[in-house]
């Protein structure tokens, strides 16, 4: 049953689908449920790339992926892009406390603006490669696999950087064991849908994770939620680039 509110609840804080029905999962059944969040992000992945393969015949690769995209922010309720909008901002902030603080604020700068149109334009770009490819949806699969994978590394082996409840505090108390579950069951996904290019995407986003966690440490001393979800969107985005250069562009 602790398993059961677990994907429950991995579900419900990855996406905007209503599953919790009766049940209100809390922040322990969301650090359970983090063993899940590669399942979870498989599924998303699925979805986007399932989209974009099925309109490009009728539509074109790039009005289907940008239809696929836009179904993916919704099934999400964007909740990594404001993450990445929110962590951009911060960066141009003088002190730690500072930088917390614009993360906290809801209006989004240029440097939020800047980097979600980046960041959607790039995977678009490689969603379309992959689309003309054939292989978009299983890409898109790995990439959403890897991707929700990288938060969960992050808060299990870094603190919180905020004195107060957040919402990344919840997946701090996951614990190393289901962190390297949910890294078994990511790489796992990788390698058995891609092969040896899913080892070679599985290790971009362990890298990563490494980098950020580096990064985060030096700057905040910590993750915060926005840090957690920029770091998912940018390994999402990175995985789908990489892949593209694995299957090379048509």
């Amino acid at each position: 049953m602790k398993e059961l509110r677990g994907l429950v609840a991995a579900v419900g804080f990855l996406t905007r689908v209503p599953v919790a029905g009766g049940v209100a999962p809390d922040g322990a059944d969301v650090a359970r449920g983090a063993v899940w969040f590669p399942l979870v992000g498989a599924g998303i992945g699925a979805g986007v790339g399932a989209l974009a393969a099925a309109l490009h015949r009728p539509l074109s690769a790039w009005l289907a992926v940008a239809l696929a995209l836009a179904a993916g922010t919704l099934l999400t309720g964007a909740l990594h892009l404001d993450a990445l909008a929110d962590t951009a901002d911060a960066l141009g902030a003088r002190s730690r406390e500072r930088a917390l603080a614009i993360m906290r604020d809801s209006t989004i700068g240029a440097f939020g603006a800047s980097a979600i149109t980046l960041d959607l334009l790039i995977k678009a770009a490689a969603l379309v490669a992959l689309v003309h490819d054939g292989r978009v949806v299983r890409y898109a699969l790995v990439a959403g696999a890897l991707s929700r994978l990288v938060p969960v590394l992050l808060a299990a082996g870094m603190p919180y950087a905020r004195a107060g409840a957040g919402t990344g505090e919840a997946l701090a108390g996951g614990g190393g064991q289901r962190a390297a579950a949910a890294g078994v069951l990511a790489v796992a996904v990788a390698v058995a849908l891609t092969g040896a290019n899913g080892a070679v995407l599985a290790g971009t986003a362990l890298a990563l994770a490494l980098l950020f966690g580096l990064a985060y440490r030096r700057w905040l001393a910590g993750v915060t939620g926005d840090t957690l979800g920029a770091a998912l969107e940018l390994t999402e985005t990175a995985v789908l680039v990489i892949a593209v250069g694995l299957v090379g562009p048509r």
